[in-house]
């Protein structure tokens, strides 16, 4: 069916739908599909969205004259009727609305109900997973295709190891069934609404012992049916790293990208192995220096997770320490971050690969805004009409053309840096 727009940004006024939004506005003019990068230079048809008039005007301001007629669309995270409304007039809608486990879920349902393809950045895995079980079967049979986590959790991660197998397969005939992502160096900061989600999953884990079963889970994303008898490696503390010759220390993002790299296995018809294995930490270095940092960021990581499941030094964090929702890194240190990730895989049969995955800009806002963008462009212009609705991850419903995106046009670059035989 044939809709107004091909593309909404749901939350456009938030911190991260406004350097989206400025993201859109570079690649494809105003709505009018002028000067339109995108769709092999075909006019792109793009609207904000939001539940203030006032906010959305005042966005439009920021953005200068050109964007006086960009389209725009009230909707209400909270009202389903303007949701549907909103979902009608689209082929993609993207949600920058967080928490999402507490915001999320009315948008989430009006797309599964109208058949409206969706993706967001939300990185809270026990939300995703209450959405899989509440929604999926109603998005196969309407045919929306809905895509969580495509921002730094978890495109690199799960697009990193697509790459890495599918290179595997073509170098030795098999794919590897030990994989690892390190952390090699990155630079970002965080945003409020960030630290709102993370905190959120954080309490909610603190009063729930069955959720914090389930987040201690691995394949917690994937079908029923999907597991494996392999044990999952966890870097939970500081340990050293034979491998790279580099200590090691938990790495925060692990615990929603590992369980992502694990449900694209699943949907993709365990073709990574019935016993694929994967993990993720960051590289502090050698040493004794490597050893201290890393002993520094496990202490930290857990010092927070204390903090933030206590009711009086969470508020003392909320009140004196961390940002506000709205509040983020300046545009100046989005343009500075960067991150360097390192994929060393091996295969039963011993032989190895190592990938290197690069993106400029903070993790966060600089690449993450661009990395939505494309999996947006990706799911209105790419992915096939009968593609089959439900629950996807990045690689297991765009593969090839989300990579190809992505090192176009998000400045996330992937390569293979060495390959040996057993």
């Amino acid at each position: 069916m044939e809709t107004p727009f091909d593309i909404v940004l749901f939350g456009a006024t938030s911190f991260i739908g406004k350097i989206l939004t400025r993201r859109m506005a570079e690649r494809h003019g105003f709505g009018d599909g002028k000067d339109s990068q995108g769709n092999e230079g075909k006019p792109v048809r793009w609207a904000i969205a939001g539940r203030s008039k006032a906010k959305l005007d005042s966005l439009k301001d920021e953005l200068g004259p050109a964007a006086v007629n960009l389209p725009m669309l009230i909707a209400d995270a909270g009202d389903e009727d303007s949701l549907n409304a909103m979902c009608e007039q689209t082929r993609v809608v993207v949600s920058t609305v967080g928490p999402y486990a507490l915001h999320g879920e009315p948008l989430v349902r009006a797309c599964v109900e109208t058949g409206t393809d969706y993706c967001d950045l939300t990185g809270e895995v026990q939300w995703i997973r209450r959405m899989i079980q509440l929604y999926e079967e109603r998005a196969k049979v309407t045919g929306a295709r809905i895509v969580h986590c495509c921002g730094f959790d978890s495109i690199p991660s799960d697009m990193g190891v697509w790459y890495l197998q599918q290179e595997a397969i073509s170098r030795f005939g098999q794919p590897c069934q030990r994989v690892k992502m390190r952390v090699k160096a990155a630079k970002g900061g965080l945003s409020g609404g960030t630290v709102a989600s993370l905190m959120n999953v954080i309490q909610e884990a603190a009063s729930n012992k069955a959720l914090r079963k389930e987040l201690a889970n691995p394949f917690s994303l994937c079908p029923p049916d999907h597991r494996s008898v392999t044990r999952q490696p966890n870097v939970t503390a500081a340990e050293f790293d034979q491998d790279l010759e580099s200590w090691v220390a938990p790495f925060l993002m692990a615990a929603i990208n590992t369980r992502v790299v694990h449900r694209s296995n699943a949907l993709l018809d365990a073709c990574y192995g019935t016993e694929f294995q994967y993990d993720e930490a960051m590289m502090t270095g050698r040493g004794l220096k490597g050893r201290g940092r890393a002993l520094a960021v496990a202490g930290a990581m857990g010092g927070f997770a204390l903090a933030t499941a206590i009711k009086p030094t969470r508020w003392a964090l909320e009140r004196f320490v961390l940002p506000e929702p709205g509040e983020g890194p300046d545009q100046a240190a989005q343009q500075k971050g960067f991150y360097d990730l390192r994929f060393i895989g091996t295969t039963e049969g011993g032989e190895s690969l190592t990938v290197k995955v690069t993106g400029q800009g903070d993790p966060g806002y600089g690449s993450t805004s661009r990395m939505l963008a494309q999996a947006a462009e990706c799911l209105a212009f790419d992915v096939a009409e009968d593609a089959v609705g439900g629950f996807w991850t990045p690689s297991s419903l765009m593969d090839g053309d989300l990579l190809k995106r992505l090192q176009a046009n998000a400045k996330v670059t992937f390569e293979v840096l060495t390959a040996s035989t057993a």
